[in-house]
């Protein structure tokens, strides 16, 4: 995986304003419906979805970028905020309720999208949701990153595929699909 450190410390510094807060509530709504009390973000940024969710949940949030995870701790400080990558989650097999990314896996080459998204299973008790910008052949939208489709990545899982739209603009302006797993 190349990290572009430059491009992500620039990211980094303007995702705070990129804060959805309906994205954010619809996260945090949805991860109740749920009966979860864990929640991952994989590619947490600044921690902006992560910050509705209540103390009542433990809350962590994986980044590689420093300077993200510095205004992440300092924004929601009840959060656990550690840097790390989605090929090495750091937590016990099964030991998050809610795993989620949103928007990161346009980002990633196609072998490090493949170890991601067997290290999400291996990580999720319940629920995996992937949030990203979607087109069934998988092309690519710039130099940095392509669009996918999730749906076809998890079907050699023991999931059920519980959703797999497209968002409303209301709560997604990029139109992302949103594509929801409950880990069997």
């Amino acid at each position: 995986m190349s990290y572009n450190k430059e491009f992500w410390d620039k990211y980094a510094d303007e995702n705070e304003t990129r804060y959805n807060e309906e994205f954010a509530k619809y996260t945090r709504d949805l991860a109740t419906s749920l009966h979860c009390t864990s929640v991952l973000e994989i590619g947490c940024g600044t921690g902006i979805d992560l910050r509705l969710f209540p103390d009542t949940f433990q809350i962590h949030g994986i980044d590689l970028n420093d300077n993200a995870l510095d205004i992440a701790k300092k924004k929601f400080s009840i959060a656990d905020f550690k840097k790390g990558t989605i090929t090495d989650l750091p937590f016990e097999d099964s030991s998050i309720d809610f795993v989620f990314t949103h928007q990161l896996l346009n980002y990633l080459d196609n072998d490090t999208l493949e170890k991601g998204v067997a290290e999400m299973y291996r990580v999720a008790g319940k629920y995996i949701m992937n949030c990203e910008k979607f087109e069934a052949t998988e092309k690519q939208i710039d130099d940095n990153h392509k669009f996918r489709n999730m749906y076809k990545r998890w079907i050699n899982y023991k999931v059920k595929i519980v959703s797999d739209v497209d968002m409303h603009e209301d709560i997604e302006p990029d139109k992302a699909r949103f594509t929801l797993l409950r880990k069997l």
